[in-house]
């Protein structure tokens, strides 16, 4: 645990992205046609923000902006071995090629995690199908969690995020931005955040705290997501959660210093324990990656 005890006290960001300029998409690093950024997200203005907020270190989320082309994210990695790690993005094409690109991202770039988009599935496919369920499996097999992302709610994945849970116990699994859950305010609502809240029965299912202007009703600091984030404490406790910025989104939203103030403040209001903030805003996500964000 020697890893661990070294980053217990470091901030660590479990959810940000960073793309090429757009000089550099010219050259080196294109974008996917029609998913031209519209707001700039590259590494130095990322470490700038990181600087001025206090954060060490984070985890880097493939952009759908790049697609599957790692190189960009990649070549971040690399350039900054101790302040970053990375999530690949999962190719479900039925050709099952996403599964070799995924051990490669892996085990020969760096890559800890792989994130699942439901809505990259070809048509009237769900995760739960063959190439799913080997995508699932392998990231198993090579220890890298998968983060699942529900921008249309959990609702309609639910019953494919519990199988895939059940048949594979040994998959960590980390559920983006809390499953895109707002504060209940309808029975349908409520019903969706509960079926989110039992997904704790799971104890391989972690919840990233984050993007929580996607998930409030309310102007800055975003109050009203402290009755989210207490449901969640009490249902999977603070060390199974962690906080993340979406940057760069966060930025035109309250500014990434914001962000970080945000999930402090609204921490206050439920109170949780100085012990329970700790785990949110670096120890978890640090137990989760051992040996990451430690100097070489």
């Amino acid at each position: 645990m020697a890893g661990v005890s070294a980053s217990t006290c470091k901030v660590i960001d479990s959810h940000l992205h960073v793309w090429a300029t757009p000089q550099q998409a010219k050259e080196e690093y294109p974008y996917f046609p029609g998913l031209e950024p519209t707001l700039p997200g590259d590494d130095d203005l990322l470490l700038q923000c990181m600087s001025e907020a206090g954060v060490d270190g984070a985890l880097l989320v493939q952009p759908r902006n790049h697609m599957f082309d790692h190189s960009l994210v990649t070549s971040v990695l690399k350039k900054y071995p101790s302040k970053f790690i990375g999530c690949c993005l999962a190719n479900p094409a039925d050709d099952g090629s996403g599964i070799k690109q995924l051990e490669h991202l892996i085990v020969q770039e760096k890559f800890r995690a792989v994130r699942f988009n439901p809505t990259l599935w070809p048509s009237g496919q769900k995760m739960t199908n063959e190439v799913g369920r080997s995508l699932f499996s392998k990231a198993g097999e090579l220890g890298a969690p998968v983060a699942i992302q529900t921008a249309e709610g959990i609702g309609p994945y639910i019953q494919e995020i519990e199988e895939l849970c059940r048949d594979y116990p040994a998959t960590t699994v980390i559920l983006d931005h809390m499953a895109f859950c707002k504060p209940p305010m309808n029975d349908e609502e409520e019903k969706a955040f509960s079926s989110f809240l039992n997904l704790s029965r799971f104890p391989q299912v972690y919840v990233k705290f984050s993007a929580l202007f996607r998930l409030t009703r309310e102007a800055y600091p975003y109050e009203d997501t402290a009755q989210l984030l207490s449901r969640a404490i009490s249902h999977y406790g603070a060390s199974r959660i962690m906080w993340g910025s979406d940057f760069p989104y966060v930025v035109a939203e309250c500014g990434y210093k914001g962000i970080r103030e945000a999930i402090s403040h609204v921490a206050g209001k439920i109170p949780a324990s100085p012990s329970d903030l700790e785990w949110i805003l670096g120890k978890t996500i640090s137990q989760l990656f051992q040996g990451a964000w430690v100097a070489p």
